[in-house]
């Protein structure tokens, strides 16, 4: 009789399991098609453009003064010459420098952003998971780490029309708002 009930138990604990659900996400459908990565990626893309334009700016005032000093060297002194070529290579340095700490601030800024992004993905995806009983929801990427899935069980694009939902008319709102403030 033990025999039997321990067979049940047995037998009754692997058809539970059995009926776990479970599926999986494209990692990187599901983040590139999110709203707010499109948005945080277009935002980075404008202050991007618009350091690139900074930048350009303050070396075409640099070439100027480099130009300027090439031209005036025939009336300097071998010691005025040599001390503007100090100061122009010492401001060339620190241009360069400065360059350096806004590009990398604003690549620091891109990844806590994008971070937050994936943080928050992630967190919806266990919500969502959580809501629908699954036991579990595997990532998928380029790499393939699911190498085989049973038709239906791919609930990327559920998953990222929830995420995105009535985001094209706050967007749309937002752009008009935007517009209406530049002119």
């Amino acid at each position: 009789m033990k025999k039997i009930i321990l067979s049940l138990a047995v037998i009754t604990s692997l058809m539970s399991c059995t009926q776990d659900k479970s599926a999986y996400v494209d990692n990187t459908v599901l983040i590139q098609d999110y709203y707010k990565m499109k948005t945080t990626e277009a935002r980075f893309e404008k202050k991007s453009q618009a350091l690139s334009q900074e930048l350009d700016s303050v070396a075409k005032e640099f070439q100027q003064e480099v130009q300027e000093f090439q031209e005036g060297m025939g009336r300097m002194s071998a010691k005025q010459k040599e001390q503007r070529q100090s100061e122009l290579m010492k401001k060339q340095q620190m241009l360069q420098q400065q360059q350096q700490m806004k590009s990398q601030m604003l690549r620091q800024e891109s990844d806590q952003a994008i971070d937050s992004i994936i943080s928050e993905v992630k967190d919806y995806v266990a919500e969502y998971g959580k809501e629908r009983n699954y036991a579990f929801i595997f990532g998928s990427n380029e790499s393939a780490n699911i190498m085989y899935a049973k038709e239906g069980l791919d609930i990327t694009e559920d998953i990222l029309e929830r995420m995105n939902a009535g985001q094209e008319t706050k967007e749309e709102a937002e752009e008009e708002e935007e517009e209406t403030t530049e002119n």
